[in-house]
């Protein structure tokens, strides 16, 4: 959990109101993500490295000695990588047995599909190129979280608005973070978009979002889902408004409001 709240502003809060077996499988897929996506984004290894790395976690995650074969992969670059990264076996070891058919493939999954994105230069170019880049990242989670939600206590939810629910929580941290990534010379805008339609975008999703959680039946699912959608569109609005980002008193108020 402490290593939760170091890396995640956003999903800390939500994981900790988890409890058992849910909030261990939660906590071990989102770090497995966290590890892989300061990989995809380190500013000092070659993109290369970087492609060889994510191919090699889809391989371990795919194999049946995940801890073994993660261990091997990354021990040569304990003084490069974060912690979070190096500790990539740790949070696989976390994750429920019963969990980590569900979690392991789209750990896999989304390894290989940020090798590519890497490997490309992050070419987004069209819209359609921004929904793949969006699924890859994050409408994935949205969809593993749904089988979580099954798995735990046969909680039902809808499958396509599931990846609305995550491309549209990422659509909001490409618009955040915009002048971020501009200056790493990457941009997840397409070919004539301006902030206006990043932010059609992003809401376009969100609003699907909503029917997401609207239709989830009381319990830990809708709990969790809620808190980062609040905040979702808080930093939208906040934005829209010539604002930057949420402060922690902000978030903290946000919350305590969701029943």
């Amino acid at each position: 959990m402490e290593m939760l709240k170091n890396t995640s502003r956003t999903f800390y809060i939500p994981i900790s109101k988890l409890d058992g077996a849910l909030k261990e499988a939660v906590a071990s897929a989102y770090l497995c993500m966290r590890a892989i996506d300061e990989i995809e984004d380190h500013e000092e290894i070659t993109t290369q490295l970087k492609a060889e790395l994510l191919s090699g976690i889809n391989e371990a995650f795919e194999s049946t000695q995940v801890i073994d074969a993660t261990q091997k992969l990354l021990a040569p670059y304990r003084e490069v990588l974060p912690a979070v990264s190096m500790q990539l076996d740790e949070w696989a070891t976390l994750c429920p047995p019963t969990a980590a058919p569900i979690v392991f493939p789209y750990i896999a999954k989304m390894s290989a599909q940020m090798a590519d994105w890497v490997q490309n230069g992050w070419s987004i170019h069209t819209e359609e190129d921004l929904d793949l880049y969006t699924y890859s990242v994050a409408g994935m989670v949205g969809e593993m979280l749904s089988e979580l939600w099954m798995w735990n206590d046969g909680t039902k939810s809808d499958r396509e608005k599931s990846v609305a629910f995550g491309r549209g929580l990422q659509a909001v941290n490409i618009i955040r973070n915009r002048e971020e990534d501009l200056k790493r010379g990457v941009d997840f805008f397409p070919d004539g978009w301006e902030f206006k339609d990043m932010l059609q975008y992003t809401r376009r999703n969100l609003a699907i979002a909503d029917s997401y959680v609207d239709d989830l039946n009381k319990g830990p699912a809708l709990k969790f889902c809620k808190i980062p959608l609040a905040l979702a569109h808080a930093t939208v609005n906040l934005i829209s408004a010539g604002g930057s980002k949420l402060t922690r008193e902000t978030v903290l108020k946000i919350v305590s409001l969701i029943k």
